[in-house]
């Protein structure tokens, strides 16, 4: 059992453990219909702020019901929050676990009643601020257990520091609404709850003693959730990932010099080497810290920069460099960037292909030159075929490989990307793959190229069009050392095939950030100069490839890295195409499915509904009037705080990607 299927099976138990706890408490008529009711309007604050990423009220209503009512309730208003809104978010497998971690945000409700028997403003506000904090944690693990990867604490830092705007969004949301509308709601939970709760006594009793039946299933709801943690752990190592083997395999066929071969009986050069950095980065390895008898890619492309000719190679060395975190404005004493904006032609287009032009938007991009990257995009929107799709030339024949290269550089939200969207979905093929012509089987690089075109769009290579998954189509092709097939039963340039596959499985897309270094490397890199320089493989020659897609979304939405992709070229019968350069991506790629973030510890609460008591509750007609008027208020401070957050988001990206 691989760990990623374990820690699904981990997530699944905890869910079914809060309902069964939830069922085993049998609440009353009027605690059901207080639950419906708050996952309702959870469901209602959610949708309402769909605008604004991370920034919703679901968490702290979740948690306000755990405080009021108890830990089973809490997590079932939480888990049908999750469940019901995805709805209209979308399905898929970032679903369980949103269900479990805003479940258990409702048990941190409850254990914040047992420990604050009234809580204040400050109390609310910072147990929701853990909460976004735990639960963004949370989902971003998520994303190592669906789209594979090393289970690694450097892995999942390198994601938490992406999610970081997208975590900082998500606690001022919860710590405003908190302040602002925390204590009314709770005072109207708990009223409500008094005022049908009862139980014939004769003498109170002690605060201590009307939590014991909480305590007790509350114990249980926490035993189960240990020991399916425990089992979490013991079962993690069990198998590599697709992913990891993959990066073994790839990083194992490094010659002496530094660079790489596309097999084991060619020469390494400055192209493979390139494509063979992108895939590295990827996964989270830093192509710096990659070394074979002393060299690393970088010193490879640093001594073979005479192999970079063309505007597609010139691309291609900018985002592996990149990648490395090398600047390639002083690489072997050239500065690429000058150098590829030389390439231009008037018309804005790069060689006048498709594919090279959107490598050489993705590279400048990569370096933060939006600006001149605008007329290139514009020229490729000019020349988008009126089936959707981008072909070789801007005259030939749509194929879904340059097509997913373009579609990287394209806005997710305009029309272009749209009519492209919907020619891959005609092209896809029963088996989740796609291919790099009408008349050509599928295989691994044509499919990786649209699966980084569909995370860069925000959609899900998985679910994306009819058929299988295009993720599966690729992880079918993986062979039992690591490496995989060009096509099945084609084992063809496994070094470059196998650097394509990750970027994808990886949930990344084009252009990448480069990966933290290791704190040890095992071998020194050169560090002389601040940064050193590479070589960009000829585009010529290239196969195209398409592949995989994102959630995380979140988050899917969230995450974001890059993906390496392939030179787009003229497709030929054997799979090769003439012009190509990586393809970047939008900063919108989807990774992650829905931007909430947030989590509550694995422990389960004790706290259940409280005493009963026959004793109606006081009424301060002062708090009855400002319960609502708190709420709505708390809902515009929020609004208005996160409307000024998107702004300059907007902003930020014009600025940074000129869209």
């Amino acid at each position: 059992m691989t760990w990623e299927v374990a820690s699904f099976l981990i997530v699944g138990a905890v869910i079914l453990a809060g309902f069964a706890w939830y069922e085993r408490s049998r609440p009353p008529a009027q605690v059901v219909a207080l639950v419906a009711a708050l996952a309702a309007l959870a469901i209602a604050g959610r949708i309402a702020f769909a605008a604004f990423p991370n920034v919703k009220p679901t968490t702290d209503i979740v948690i306000f019901a755990g405080y009021a009512l108890g830990g089973a309730p809490g997590f079932a208003v939480g888990a049908l929050t999750a469940l019901v809104s995805n709805f209209w978010f979308g399905q898929g497998p970032w679903t369980p676990w949103q269900m479990a971690g805003w479940g258990l945000c409702g048990v941190l409700g409850a254990l914040l009643a047992l420990g604050v028997r009234n809580a204040g403003r400050v109390a609310l506000a910072a147990t929701c601020a853990f909460a976004g904090v735990a639960y963004g944690a949370l989902l971003n693990f998520s994303l190592m257990a669906t789209y594979g990867g090393d289970l690694s604490l450097r892995h999942f830092l390198v994601l938490e520091a992406r999610a970081i705007p997208f975590e900082v969004a998500h606690v001022l949301g919860n710590v405003v609404l908190a302040l602002v509308a925390g204590p009314a709601m709770v005072r109207m939970l708990v009223r409500f709850r008094e005022r049908f709760e009862w139980q014939r006594r004769s003498a109170p009793v002690s605060p201590s003693s009307r939590r014991g039946p909480s305590l007790r299933s509350g114990g249980l709801a926490a035993l189960l959730v240990a020991v399916f943690a425990l089992g979490a752990l013991l079962t993690v190592p069990a198998q590599a990932s697709d992913v990891s083997r993959g990066v073994d395999w790839l990083q194992a066929q490094q010659r002496p010099s530094g660079g790489f071969a596309a097999a084991a009986d060619r020469e390494p050069g400055a192209e493979i080497t390139c494509w063979a950095m992108l895939g590295l980065a990827a996964t989270g390895r830093n192509p710096l810290d990659v070394t074979q008898g002393g060299n690393s890619p970088v010193d490879f492309l640093r001594t073979h920069i005479d192999e970079v000719h063309d505007a597609g190679d010139v691309a291609r060395t900018i985002l592996a460099l990149e990648a490395a975190g090398v600047d390639p404005r002083d690489f072997a004493g050239q500065d690429l960037v000058e150098r590829l904006l030389s390439e231009r032609r008037e018309n804005g287009s790069y060689q006048g292909w498709p594919g090279s032009s959107a490598y050489a938007v993705l590279a400048l991009r990569a370096v933060g030159a939006n600006v001149a990257a605008a007329p290139t995009v514009e020229w490729l929107r000019k020349v988008q075929s009126k089936e959707g799709g981008w072909g070789n030339l801007p005259q030939s024949e749509s194929t879904a490989e340059i097509t997913g290269a373009v579609l990287q550089v394209l806005a997710p939200s305009s029309e272009a990307a749209k009519r492209a969207l919907d020619y891959l979905r005609r092209e896809k093929r029963p088996n989740g793959g796609f291919s790099p012509g009408k008349n050509l089987a599928a295989n691994a690089q044509a499919t990786s190229w649209v699966a980084e075109g569909l995370l860069a769009a925000g959609k899900d290579p998985t679910g994306f069009g009819d058929g299988k998954s295009s993720l599966a189509y690729i992880r079918g092709l993986q062979a039992e050392d690591g490496h995989f097939l060009q096509a099945p039963g084609q084992d063809v340039s496994p070094v470059w095939v196998t650097a394509y596959a990750l970027i994808p499985l990886s949930a990344k897309h084009l252009p990448l950030d480069a990966p933290p270094r290791e704190p040890k490397p095992k071998l020194p890199s050169d560090t002389s100069s601040p940064r050193s320089g590479g070589v960009t493989p000829s585009l010529s020659g290239i196969p195209p490839s398409v592949d995989t897609e994102s959630s995380p979304s979140p988050a899917l939405e969230a995450l974001e890295s890059g993906a390496a992709g392939t030179s787009p070229g003229a497709s030929a019968p054997s799979g090769k195409g003439s012009p190509g350069a990586l393809p970047a991506i939008p900063p919108t790629a989807g990774r992650v499915p829905e931007e909430d973030l947030g989590a509550a510890p694995p422990e389960a609460s004790a706290l259940q509904y409280g005493e009963q008591t026959s004793e109606p509750a006081t009424d301060d007609d002062d708090e009855n009037s400002s319960t609502a008027g708190a709420i709505v208020l708390g809902l515009l401070a929020g609004s208005v705080l996160f409307a000024a957050g998107l702004a300059g988001r907007r902003g930020w990206m014009r600025w940074r990607y000129g869209l």
